[in-house]
């Protein structure tokens, strides 16, 4: 880059092979502590059914790590300094949503309320900054996909 990078830049050189030092340089400790959480946390509940996988989605939106069986379940995107998720809910999703309204925090709501509802669905960028961020995620995707029980 002939600039210094700015906070929320993503990783937009696609020579690069991203691994967890990378993301951990490019994003900061910090976010790199809650990234990693939402890793385990994704595997934990859901063992053996995502592949993670890298995409590139040119030199705009760069590269970002995506969740998928049959439909996507979330993108993890390592932004300059910061982590955001990506979480699109369909419209049963956002029944389930709607029916808890008020039982999410209220950042959670004005996002929600806030972005533009497409053909296949609402899509919620959510900044992780804080576990209280990271929970609401993760009560996101229970809610979009339940954890599978576990037999025994």
């Amino acid at each position: 880059m002939d600039e210094s990078p700015q906070i929320g830049d993503r990783i937009t050189d696609k020579s690069v092979s991203l691994d967890d030092s990378n993301v951990r340089d490019w994003i900061g400790p910090k976010a790199f502590g809650h990234w990693a959480e939402l890793r385990k946390w994704i595997e934990a509940h859901y063992p053996g059914v995502f592949a993670p996988e890298w995409l590139f989605g040119g030199k705009k939106r760069g590269w970002s790590l995506r969740y998928k069986k049959s439909r996507a379940f979330c993108t993890l995107l390592p932004e300059y300094r910061q982590f955001s998720v990506e979480v699109v809910l369909g419209a049963s999703e956002r029944e389930k949503f709607e029916a808890r309204r008020y039982g999410w925090r209220s950042q959670l709501v004005k996002l929600y309320d806030e972005a533009q509802t497409y053909p296949d669905g609402k899509w919620l960028k959510i900044a992780i900054s804080s576990t209280a961020d990271l929970h609401d995620v993760t009560e996101l995707l229970s809610l979009k996909r339940p954890p599978p029980r576990s037999r025994g």
